[in-house]
């Protein structure tokens, strides 16, 4: 059917939804995922009132009340006159939310070098000589194996989680960053030359500037692997973290709070992917 036809048709390349459809489509697949759930949820507690695979609506939002107000088992209870904001700051949510967020960031700090060093291996030809070969390689190493290894080395605590996720993910992102600044037109850097600048001049201020939007959806495509390897630290050696309390959950099928503990995780990743795109969007609207 043409696209200027009257006819409306869903194959048509050239059709455009009006903003109505377009919003009302983008929900779509969460309401069925919603539906779907109610469903098997109902049917379940049909069988067995106590289900606690597929818990239901109220035990969900207990679970969630539980998670947000109530405080680790392990630590000491508060006095009853603490007000909500005392009872949320200390709940489990927040305490394994900011331990977790602390790993997280850390970790993202200690890419930079890495993007930084791809760059580097992309412009300079004695650096891509040095280590391009032995990225190459130690990209290929599954980055878990590792893990007895930093237990050694870092110990049990921060670091070895910190560690399993800069050498999971770095390797991928520097790789990138050097096939991306390998892209750049060679042309380029010769008529910066001829505009009488430096090395370092065509490395930040042409190269670098020039590919720093596809930097940006590299890390946005490599917050979900990151996080994966943060939660594979927290599951094996930890005492706080989200990992740490989905693993513990499991262990007395607390199905009511794994559920919103993983959305939750996913509502973070979802957030912080939509803040890059937005700064990508704001710092580089050429792009």
């Amino acid at each position: 059917m043409s696209a200027t036809g009257p006819a409306f048709h869903l194959t048509d390349i050239q059709g455009r939804p009006r903003r109505l459809w377009t919003q009302s489509l983008s929900w779509m697949l969460f309401l069925v995922g919603i539906l779907l759930y109610s469903q098997f949820s109902v049917a379940r507690h049909k069988e067995n009132p106590e289900d606690r695979v597929i818990p239901s609506g109220a035990q969900l939002i207990q679970g969630v009340k539980s998670a947000v107000l109530e405080q680790p088992e392990e630590d000491d209870p508060l006095d009853a006159t603490a007000t909500t904001w005392q009872r949320v700051s200390h709940g489990m949510l927040w305490r394994d939310t900011v331990s977790s967020s602390r790993r997280f960031f850390i970790s993202l700090l200690l890419l930079i070098p890495a993007i930084l060093l791809g760059l580097h291996m992309a412009v300079f030809p004695y650096a891509e000589a040095f280590f391009l070969r032995f990225f190459l390689f130690f990209d290929k190493i599954v980055a878990l194996s590792l893990l007895p290894i930093l237990f050694i080395v870092f110990g049990i605590d921060e670091w070895s989680k910190i560690m399993l996720m800069v050498i999971g993910v770095g390797p991928t992102l520097m790789l990138d960053t050097y096939n991306i600044a390998k892209s750049v037109p060679r042309e380029q850097v010769v008529k910066a030359f001829t505009l009488q600048s430096s090395s370092l001049d065509v490395t930040y201020r042409v190269i670098l500037k020039q590919i720093l939007p596809q930097i940006i959806n590299s890390v946005r495509l490599n917050l979900k692997p990151l996080a994966l390897f943060l939660f594979a630290g927290e599951m094996i050696a930890s005492t706080d973290g989200l990992a740490y309390r989905i693993a513990i959950m499991r262990r007395h099928m607390g199905m009511d709070i794994i559920i919103p503990y993983l959305l939750w995780v996913a509502a973070l990743l979802f957030a912080m992917d939509a803040l890059l795109r937005f700064a990508n969007r704001r710092l580089h609207p050429w792009y």
